[in-house]
């Protein structure tokens, strides 16, 4: 997933903005308190366990630009509204959070407030994070004091006047956020609590699984019924649905795909196979089935019917299985079931049949690759074909494969094609062209 990127939509006068598996985004900080003091050896267990909190809660993917020092910020988070850059959370005194007391860490991870007293965008995911134990964040900022401290400004946002204004998030978080830690439900097992405080909490799977309003907050009323993860990729569902959830999948399999990127039912693509590389695939195997018994036992979305596969017209449906017989059987076979656990099954995907058809319609025009965890180090790649088809083409092939062998879902016209072609980031594209060329695609005379 070029890295994850997750926007977030705003209010009014506010921004909103959400970060694919984020980090903690935290604003600039002041010098003035004293230094955050390593911990000492007989803290190491806390250390250990803080590194493992800041893997469950993916805060590499956004606060490591590329080619940049680990921790130290400065990658951008484009939002409709402009972009935020992430923060320096090293231990440097003078530019990261070195000078940040174990009280303004806890603040800042549950209401949202930095050091200095401003209140932080929600790019930084404080609504999750709020449900943290004390304890774990306090261990999280052990681990993040033994960091190598990286001496780098952070980058200032990119936001015009008044979303600029940090205190317009005052508003914001009356509406939408909910402060608290998680408190358990003592009519669920052990095991359904930790996965739901994984989930909830550091996970902040929410983030991109649960749809979000015009005015930027999460629709409570519909949690994990699938969401934007930014710049067209589409989180799909994660309740019981069959057609467009999990419900097919059994805990064993929610288990391998987080911790591989892939299962015989469907691979990571986008901003999900970051959240696997940087995040899930370091959890413990007790820890993913906690959160996979969770998810299982979400309540379906409400049902809607099926689209009627008539409306394509069967015109349309010949051209779009004669583009797919042509560019993608030799992978998907032409019964759209791949090859198990290596080319991902079509028949029967939650995020081929998705309302919104974004994700497929970005890896059609891009490709993608998929994670590649120790455990699964293949990381197969699937070559775009943006520079090979128009938007027209794209549309039909993308509504071929969303309403053959059972599949259903709402028609794509070449316009949407064409928003996500103009959207797709150069990190996405296999050449830096705006058709996005295939790097083996005949070059013209004259062309770079």
């Amino acid at each position: 997933m070029k890295a994850a990127v997750r926007t977030r939509y705003a209010i009014g006068a506010l921004v909103g903005v959400f970060a694919l598996g984020a980090g903690v985004v935290l604003a600039q900080v002041t010098t003035m308190a004293p230094a955050l003091p390593v911990p000492a050896p007989t803290a190491s267990a806390q250390v250990a366990r803080g590194h493992y909190l800041v893997d469950a809660g993916d805060c590499a993917s956004c606060h490591t630009k590329a080619g940049g020092q680990p921790y130290a910020g400065g990658r951008a988070i484009p939002t409709p509204f402009g972009v935020i850059y992430s923060v320096n959370i090293t231990p440097d005194k003078d530019t990261g959070i070195g000078a940040w007391t174990e009280q303004d860490f806890y603040r800042a991870m549950h209401e949202g407030i930095s050091k200095d007293g401003s209140h932080l965008y929600p790019a930084f995911p404080y609504p999750w994070f709020t449900k943290v134990s004390r304890a774990d964040v306090d261990a999280i900022r052990a681990y993040l004091a033994t960091l190598k401290p990286v001496n780098q400004d952070d980058t200032p946002n990119k936001l015009p006047w008044p979303l600029s204004w940090r205190g317009a998030m005052f508003g914001w978080n009356t509406l939408y956020f909910d402060k608290g830690e998680y408190q358990a439900d003592a009519g669920k097992s052990a095991q359904w609590n930790r996965g739901a405080y994984l989930v909830l909490g550091l996970g902040h799977c929410g983030a991109c699984h649960t749809p979000i309003n015009a005015l930027g907050g999460s629709k409570t009323s519909q949690p994990f019924h699938g969401g934007n993860a930014g710049l067209h990729w589409y989180a799909p569902g994660l309740g019981s649905n069959l057609r467009d959830g999990v419900g097919g999948w059994s805990v064993a399999e929610i288990v391998e795909y987080l911790k591989t990127g892939a299962n015989a039912k469907s691979a990571s693509a986008g901003p999900m196979s970051e959240v696997v590389m940087n995040s899930t695939q370091y959890l413990t195997e007790a820890d993913l089935t906690a959160i996979a018994v969770y998810l299982k036992d979400r309540p379906d979305a409400p049902s809607k019917s099926p689209p009627d596969t008539d409306a394509l017209g069967a015109d349309a449906l010949a051209r779009g299985q004669a583009l797919y017989i042509d560019n993608c059987t030799a992978c998907h076979m032409p019964d759209g079931r791949g090859v198990a656990k290596v080319f991902p099954p079509l028949t029967g995907s939650s995020a081929i049949q998705a309302d919104d058809p974004g994700t497929v319609i970005h890896v059609v025009l891009a490709g993608a690759r998929m994670a590649a965890p120790a455990s699964k180090p293949t990381g197969l790649a699937m070559p775009g074909f943006g520079w090979k088809m128009d938007d027209h083409q794209i549309a039909e092939v993308v509504n071929y494969i969303r309403h053959a062998w059972g599949n259903r879902a709402p028609l794509v016209d070449a316009d949407t094609v064409g928003e996500v072609r103009k959207d797709i980031e150069p990190s996405d594209r296999p050449s830096r062209d705006k058709v996005t060329r295939h790097p083996d695609a005949p070059v013209r005379q004259g062309s770079d």
